[in-house]
Protein backbone atom coordinates (compact mmCIF):
# COMPACT_ATOMS: atom_id res chain seq x y z
CA UNK A 1 0.00 0.00 0.00
CA UNK A 2 1.16 3.20 -1.17
CA UNK A 3 1.45 6.14 1.87
CA UNK A 4 2.10 8.78 -0.91
CA UNK A 5 0.01 12.01 -0.37
CA UNK A 6 -1.53 11.11 2.59
CA UNK A 7 -1.69 13.45 5.07
CA UNK A 8 -1.71 12.60 8.91
CA UNK A 9 -2.82 15.29 11.50
CA UNK A 10 -4.12 14.88 15.24
CA UNK A 11 -3.61 16.09 18.39
CA UNK A 12 -0.55 14.05 20.21
CA UNK A 13 -3.23 13.63 23.22
CA UNK A 14 -5.53 11.45 21.09
CA UNK A 15 -3.48 8.55 20.90
CA UNK A 16 -3.89 6.16 23.83
CA UNK A 17 -0.80 5.37 25.87
CA UNK A 18 -0.36 1.54 26.49
CA UNK A 19 2.03 -0.03 29.05
CA UNK A 20 5.35 -1.28 27.97
CA UNK A 21 5.89 -5.10 29.02
CA UNK A 22 9.56 -4.98 30.15
CA UNK A 23 9.28 -1.55 31.30
CA UNK A 24 8.94 -0.08 35.06
CA UNK A 25 6.27 2.31 34.68
CA UNK A 26 6.39 2.90 31.23
CA UNK A 27 4.27 3.63 28.81
CA UNK A 28 4.06 3.88 24.57
CA UNK A 29 1.97 5.40 22.20
CA UNK A 30 2.40 4.82 18.31
CA UNK A 31 1.62 8.35 17.09
CA UNK A 32 2.69 7.22 13.25
CA UNK A 33 3.25 3.76 12.25
CA UNK A 34 3.96 1.51 9.01
CA UNK A 35 0.07 2.32 8.07
CA UNK A 36 0.22 5.87 7.62
CA UNK A 37 3.90 6.62 6.77
CA UNK A 38 6.17 4.64 4.46
CA UNK A 39 10.01 5.36 5.94
CA UNK A 40 9.33 6.44 9.87
CA UNK A 41 6.87 5.49 13.02
CA UNK A 42 6.84 8.17 15.59
CA UNK A 43 6.60 7.06 19.30
CA UNK A 44 6.37 9.00 22.44
CA UNK A 45 7.45 7.06 25.16
CA UNK A 46 6.34 8.54 29.08
CA UNK A 47 8.23 6.95 31.99
CA UNK A 48 6.88 7.42 35.52
CA UNK A 49 9.34 9.01 38.38
CA UNK A 50 11.59 6.21 38.76
CA UNK A 51 10.64 4.08 36.00
CA UNK A 52 12.87 2.94 32.80
CA UNK A 53 13.65 0.23 30.83
CA UNK A 54 15.90 -2.90 30.73
CA UNK A 55 18.86 -3.13 28.74
CA UNK A 56 17.57 -4.59 25.41
CA UNK A 57 19.01 -4.05 21.60
CA UNK A 58 17.04 -3.66 19.08
CA UNK A 59 17.43 -4.20 15.17
CA UNK A 60 16.56 -1.04 13.89
CA UNK A 61 18.26 2.54 14.71
CA UNK A 62 16.64 5.28 17.31
CA UNK A 63 16.37 8.72 16.96
CA UNK A 64 15.21 10.69 19.98
CA UNK A 65 14.16 13.88 21.35
CA UNK A 66 13.39 14.81 25.01
CA UNK A 67 10.46 16.64 25.70
CA UNK A 68 10.24 16.39 29.40
CA UNK A 69 12.15 15.45 32.16
CA UNK A 70 15.25 13.95 32.99
CA UNK A 71 16.64 10.54 32.91
CA UNK A 72 20.22 8.16 32.66
CA UNK A 73 20.51 6.56 29.64
CA UNK A 74 23.05 3.76 29.06
CA UNK A 75 24.02 3.02 25.59
CA UNK A 76 27.01 0.99 24.93
CA UNK A 77 29.35 0.78 28.18
CA UNK A 78 28.55 4.39 28.72
CA UNK A 79 25.95 6.50 31.29
CA UNK A 80 24.65 9.70 30.03
CA UNK A 81 22.30 12.13 31.86
CA UNK A 82 19.45 13.50 29.29
CA UNK A 83 17.03 16.23 29.35
CA UNK A 84 14.49 18.15 28.05
CA UNK A 85 15.40 19.57 24.79
CA UNK A 86 18.81 17.09 24.18
CA UNK A 87 18.52 14.57 21.06
CA UNK A 88 20.11 10.75 21.33
CA UNK A 89 20.60 8.63 18.40
CA UNK A 90 20.90 4.86 19.06
CA UNK A 91 22.25 2.61 16.07
CA UNK A 92 21.08 -1.08 16.02
CA UNK A 93 22.64 -3.60 17.89
CA UNK A 94 23.78 -1.30 20.65
CA UNK A 95 22.15 -2.17 24.54
CA UNK A 96 21.09 0.56 25.93
CA UNK A 97 18.72 0.96 28.89
CA UNK A 98 16.82 4.00 30.62
CA UNK A 99 16.10 5.61 34.00
CA UNK A 100 13.71 8.13 34.70
CA UNK A 101 14.33 11.00 37.29
CA UNK A 102 12.97 9.92 40.90
CA UNK A 103 10.97 13.21 40.91
CA UNK A 104 9.73 14.44 37.36
CA UNK A 105 9.65 11.30 35.48
CA UNK A 106 10.66 11.66 31.64
CA UNK A 107 9.00 11.76 28.10
CA UNK A 108 10.44 11.23 24.87
CA UNK A 109 9.74 11.24 21.26
CA UNK A 110 11.31 7.94 19.13
CA UNK A 111 11.45 7.77 15.46
CA UNK A 112 12.41 4.58 13.73
CA UNK A 113 12.76 3.34 10.06
CA UNK A 114 9.33 1.21 9.30
CA UNK A 115 11.35 -2.07 9.29
CA UNK A 116 10.95 -5.54 11.32
CA UNK A 117 12.05 -4.71 14.94
CA UNK A 118 13.53 -7.58 16.90
CA UNK A 119 13.96 -6.32 20.72
CA UNK A 120 15.97 -8.52 22.86
CA UNK A 121 16.64 -8.22 26.49
CA UNK A 122 20.63 -7.85 27.36
CA UNK A 123 21.78 -10.15 30.29
CA UNK A 124 23.55 -7.55 32.81
CA UNK A 125 24.88 -10.81 35.03
CA UNK A 126 22.92 -9.58 37.80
Amino acid sequence: MSNKGKVLVRSAESFPLEKVGAGEGTSRSVMIGSDDAPNFALRRFVMEPGGGMPNHTNTVEHEQYIIRGSAEVGIGDKVYQVKQGDVVFIPEGIPHWYKADQEEGFEFLCMIPNKPDKIEIVDTGC
